[in-house]
């Protein structure tokens, strides 16, 4: 099947790269049949300092992962031999790899349907490649700011705690991690950034354009953008909220937002 081409002409937000200096540690997989849209993604990446491996279908995209454990992936949905919601459903099975699903499938149903199965993004084509490269480094700097050392309190030399308790949970903001009566939950990091922004402020409502720009790091530009947020508070409701049709965690506020309940207990957060 024949893809638009990755646009190198339609406007999109200007980046900052650190070229040679971050990215050249980073590697990522671009998966795309197409040979034309393969080229112009390779070219712009390393150009943009990235390590690449291109794979040309979803068998390839597999092997190449678990041989290669890239940083970030990038998936066309329209592939040979195994489609890309179905490259996205192993890989989410087995790593928290983020993950942006480009497309030339731009209708809300394929948006909805590859964030549901955890992609991070979802990204139309045709695309400026300018607008690839803002999103995959908003995406790689969340996940460096996760991974760098909390501040130590300097007077027992331990790690400041951040640790909300919310029912049955257990929110380990220092460590990303969520435990449910004691049982850890897998959550990828789109998943912990939303959950740490909705309980970052206890009954305060977050609207859907902050969540958006706040963890995708641009402003809505149309109402299926919105529906992005609505997808992954959904997907954090099943796994933490006992019933997720009637949530008692994290509550919607009609027509504006989300806002979380329930918190017992919230010592310091590290900054």
């Amino acid at each position: 099947m024949q893809h638009a081409p990755a646009s190198e002409d339609s406007p999109s937000p200007e980046v900052d790269h650190p070229h040679g200096e971050t990215n050249s540690c980073k590697r990522l997989l671009v998966v795309d049949d197409e040979p034309a849209v393969r080229r112009i993604l390779e070219t712009r990446l390393r150009m943009a300092g990235y390590q690449v491996s291109l794979a040309a279908d979803g068998e390839e995209a597999l092997s190449l992962f678990r041989r290669e454990k890239p940083d970030l992936v990038i998936l066309d949905v329209m592939l040979p031999k195994l489609d890309g919601f179905a490259v996205c459903r192993q890989l989410r099975a087995e790593s928290t790899v983020p993950i942006i699903i480009i497309s030339a499938l731009d209708t809300t149903s394929e948006k909805v349907s590859g964030l549901d199965l955890g992609a991070d993004d979802y990204l139309p084509k045709p695309f400026a490649p300018k607008e690839l490269e803002m999103r995959i480094a908003v995406i790689l700097r969340r996940q460096e700011v996760s991974a760098a050392p909390r501040p130590v309190d300097s007077r027992d030399g331990h790690h400041q705690s951040g640790i909300i308790r919310a029912g049955h949970l257990v929110i380990d903001t220092d460590r990303r991690q969520v435990t449910c009566n004691g049982e850890r939950l897998g959550l990828t990091y789109t998943e912990f950034s939303l959950l740490e922004l909705l309980f970052r402020e206890p009954g305060a409502v977050v609207s859907r354009a902050t969540i958006l720009e706040e963890l995708w790091g641009y402003p809505p530009r149309q109402a299926t953008n919105l529906r992005v947020v609505d997808v992954y508070v959904a997907r954090l409701r099943s796994k933490l909220e006992p019933d997720p049709r009637n949530p008692e965690l994290i509550l919607t506020v009609r027509g504006t937002g989300y806002v979380s309940q329930g918190v017992t207990t919230m010592s310091p957060m590290g900054n």
